[in-house]
């Protein structure tokens, strides 16, 4: 029998987590409103001790483990998100897509926004998925390479197919098949995240961006420029402009690009490393162009006249935050028909007019118009074909290429 030990955190991803809390997703929210993440600090200091202590090791053959399915009699289901990542009623109070699935359905969803960073929910739920043990949750989003390490370890579920039959058909072909989850066997996307080459008009004074290089290597942009701390974001985007496919790159392409990033860095062509905290900056101008993500621009458009982006002839990276149910969740059933529920058209439209991150499902675009004209023709929201067909996405890393490109990563960045 093949046993898999959990991943731990290093120091270089315990570090990571930290930042993230001062000025990645953590520090903002969804939909960009700045709002701390309660209990950060309290967090880091369990992920400190969880990563000291000795969990038992995860065998290949836990994957799915289920518990006995309480949906039929128990009509509730469970669900944990990040926080402003769901449509939200005009009070703030109530979420107008679960209003409705429970109205209809009869189950009522018990909705909690607690993820506020990847590895710290990881960090959590570990313990008890490890140990075989209900975590209390029957639906969590987590993103793509998170999903690909639950997946690794046995800590998710194969979902039943007879219970996703929107899903199934309406699923976008851009997510259908990713490396880590093949036939999307244990995962949905619930939203997509484009990462693209931003703008600001007005602080360009008439530079021309269109490619990471121009970001890279245009001495009037020195000092002016902003990359993201989000290493398969910042590192893809420049493996694209160098020619090499994210989804294919060898240690060697790695350390290219690294070093790339690098000369920017030494000649101070990079003003810092962020997360969503550039918005701010490229709204007023210190940052002329920056490597972006798509639901970010959106926002900042529409406030923004001189806020624009690109998409470069050499593509950009796509992401999912994803719907998977761990294991021994007691509503398995109930989970199901809530991820189906979101794949319908009309409820897939309202969660995308208010959370302006990449729809995942087929389809949206008449419904969305209904509810928002705009959003239903920005390609950061719903993407043609042509634009689709210029995505990339970053490749499943094994633990130890996790841990040594994470390495070369916050050297460069200075974390």
């Amino acid at each position: 029998m093949e046993s898999y030990e959990p991943d731990r955190l290093t120091a270089v991803e315990l570090a990571a987590i930290r930042r993230s809390f001062r000025s990645g997703r953590a520090a903002l929210t969804r939909r960009s409103l700045l709002r701390a993440s309660a209990g950060g600090a309290l967090a880091i200091g369990g992920l400190g001790t969880l990563s000291a202590c000795g969990i038992p090791a995860a065998t290949k053959d836990q994957g799915g483990v289920s518990a006995d399915d309480h949906s039929a009699d128990e009509k509730v289901v469970n669900f944990s998100n990040w926080p402003e990542y769901i449509d939200v009623d005009g009070k703030g109070k109530r979420h107008p897509t679960l209003d409705a699935f429970a109205k209809r359905s009869g189950i009522q969803v018990r909705y909690t926004e607690d993820i506020n960073d990847n590895d710290e929910f990881f960090g959590k739920i570990q313990p008890e998925l490890a140990a075989g043990q209900d975590t209390g949750r029957d639906l969590i989003v987590l993103t793509d390479w998170l999903a690909a390490r639950m997946i690794r370890l046995g800590y998710v579920q194969k979902l039943d197919a007879a219970n996703l039959p929107h899903a199934f058909a309406n699923l976008s072909d851009q997510f259908r098949d990713p490396d880590w989850d093949p036939g999307r066997a244990y995962s949905y996307p619930w939203q997509g995240i484009s990462t693209v080459v931003a703008f600001n008009k007005k602080a360009l004074g008439g530079i021309e961006v269109k490619s990471v290089s121009d970001l890279l290597d245009n001495p009037r942009l020195k000092g002016r420029v902003g990359m993201l701390t989000e290493m398969r974001d910042t590192i893809g985007m420049v493996l694209l402009d160098m020619g090499k496919d994210p989804a294919k790159f060898t240690d060697d392409d790695y350390d290219a690009a690294i070093a790339r990033v690098q000369k920017a860095v030494d000649k101070g062509q990079i003003r810092r490393f962020t997360g969503n905290d550039y918005t701010s900056d490229l709204a007023k101008g210190d940052i002329a162009a920056c490597v972006a993500w798509g639901g970010d621009i959106v926002q900042l458009r529409a406030d923004n006249p001189d806020v624009d982006y690109v998409i470069p002839d050499s593509g950009y990276m796509t992401s999912t935050d994803n719907l998977m149910v761990p294991n021994k969740a007691r509503h398995k059933t109930n989970a199901e028909r809530l991820i189906d529920y979101y794949y319908e058209p009309e409820p897939a439209a309202e969660l995308a007019a208010y959370v302006n991150y990449v729809s995942p499902v087929a389809g949206v675009v008449p419904y969305l118009s209904r509810i928002d004209k705009s959003a239903a023709s920005n390609p950061l929201i719903v993407p043609d074909k042509a634009m689709q067909a210029k995505s990339h996405a970053f490749r499943a890393l094994t633990q130890k290429e996790e841990t040594a490109y994470q390495q070369k990563f916050s050297k460069l960045t200075g974390a």
